[in-house]
């Protein structure tokens, strides 16, 4: 029976990626229906911490979108960009894993691909491998971010047994060695452009080689009158976060009870819920003193991002939370003996998983409990981290996409057997060095 259950959690999984958008969670509900319905299978809790810390995040960083906040991000970061174009395979992933780690969400890279693959291109340097390697770091900067919904699953999963600050100072120097090893493979991926067939093609166009060769200026468009502003609200607030996950005595205690969705049975505030109080304030603040407005906060693009992954978390972790139930003694018989002997295992069904949900919180909260059923050491669970950024694996997530259409020479590409794409050698490369750098890091300072 539980291969008949997997096969309906493949499916709807793999004809959700087809629908993209919102196409996941959808399909997710329809299964859980099918798992409910003709299963009598008993449902999961359905994953609402999860969805509202999206929900808050998202919309603080729209409203710092709508308040102009955002464009200065992204003028200082071409100025750094246009700097040194000779290091654009260097610079490209470092501003892009700060960016997302400064923000939680890797949406807000979408304004400074088309910035990497043009100086890229200007300097005639392949934009295969800045583009690529780039969208990897973002990546892998979600799970060391201390806003976003995949770092504050993790957290609420291993509460009372790790803080934030334990994740951050294990994630955060463990990424950035595995971006540092996907640079290394990127430097000379690929052909010159020079002696690449497909660019040459191109240049064989006269509009295309003049476009080429022409110089771009910088965008001199005024900033919005709070622009500044906005961005040192939403600093700051990312400061409070950071915080109070360090130093969890500044916050109330309200004496031992019944725990809830924001108060845990000691009394003290969940993380989760700090996440979620904080934003929403930066982005009133933001609102109030920053010259925005609610109604233009609901028409950023980054508003509507966060609203297609709140619906695509929804369907599909209320989905495998439920196979994972009903499934749990059958799964711990199967995998017990093997993970407990290599914990490291368990990293490589993060892998898999993650690469079929398209989404590093979905799969934190899907699976890593079961980690902790099979005891891992929650120690090992913060190393592993990083192993849910498997969403590159097949080239359907936006940013791929994203990079793939940015760029104009044809260097970046998806390969004739899908899965040979331009992202697959850099981010197999950038996770499995964060992972083994995990461990390390875990076992030195856990």
């Amino acid at each position: 029976m539980i291969w008949l259950e997997f096969a309906i959690l493949l499916a709807a999984i793999l004809v959700g990626a087809r629908m993209k958008g919102i196409g996941l969670g959808v399909m997710g509900m329809v299964a859980l229906a099918v798992y409910i319905f003709i299963f009598r299978m008993r449902p999961a809790d359905p994953p609402i911490d999860v969805m509202l810390i999206i929900l808050a995040v998202v919309t603080t960083a729209a409203t710092l979108q709508a308040a102009g906040g955002m464009d200065y991000l992204v003028r200082l970061a071409e100025k750094i960009l246009r700097s040194k174009p000779s290091l654009i395979v260097l610079l490209g992933p470092l501003v892009t894993y700060i960016f997302t780690l400064f923000a939680g969400t890797a949406h807000i890279t979408y304004s400074l691909l088309p910035i990497i693959a043009e100086v890229s291109t200007k300097k005639k340097i392949r934009p295969e491998r800045a583009l690529s390697i780039s969208v990897i770091s973002s990546h892998l900067a979600i799970t060391a971010s201390p806003i976003s919904a995949a770092t504050a699953a993790l957290l609420t999963i291993l509460s009372g047994k790790i803080e934030l600050l334990d994740i951050l100072r294990v994630c955060i120097p463990a990424t950035i060695i595995g971006t540092l090893a996907g640079v290394v493979v990127c430097w000379k991926k690929g052909k010159e452009l020079a002696k690449d067939p497909v660019f040459l093609e191109k240049m064989k166009d006269p509009d295309f080689a003049a476009s080429i060769e022409a110089d771009v200026q910088e965008s001199k468009a005024p900033l919005l009158p709070g622009a500044k502003a906005s961005v040192l609200i939403f600093g700051l607030a990312v400061l409070l976060i950071v915080l109070v996950g360090a130093f969890p005595n500044m916050l109330p205690s309200f004496g031992e009870g019944k725990s809830n969705m924001a108060v845990d049975t000691t009394g003290h505030i969940k993380m989760a819920a700090v996440i979620e109080l904080v934003m929403l304030a930066a982005a009133a603040a933001i609102m109030l003193f920053c010259r925005t407005t609610a109604a233009a906060v609901a028409k950023a693009s980054l508003f509507n991002s966060g609203a297609q992954a709140v619906v695509s978390i929804f369907g599909v972790v209320w989905m495998s939370a439920t196979f994972m139930q009903t499934n749990t003694g059958i799964i711990e018989s199967t995998l017990g003996n093997m993970v407990r002997a290599a914990p490291w295992t368990f990293a490589i069904a993060l892998f898999i998983l993650s690469a079929l949900l398209f989404s590093q919180a979905a799969t934190t909260k899907a699976l890593m409990p079961l980690g902790l059923s099979l005891g891992i050491l929650p120690a090992h669970l913060v190393a592993m981290f990083p192993a849910v950024n498997g969403d590159f694996f097949l080239p359907g997530y936006p940013t791929l996409l994203a990079a793939i259409n940015f760029d104009r020479t044809g260097s970046t590409q998806i390969g004739k057997y899908l899965v040979n794409h331009s992202f697959m050698i850099p981010g197999i490369v950038s996770v499995a060095v964060s992972v083994a750098a995990g461990f390390f890091l875990a076992g030195i300072l856990l």
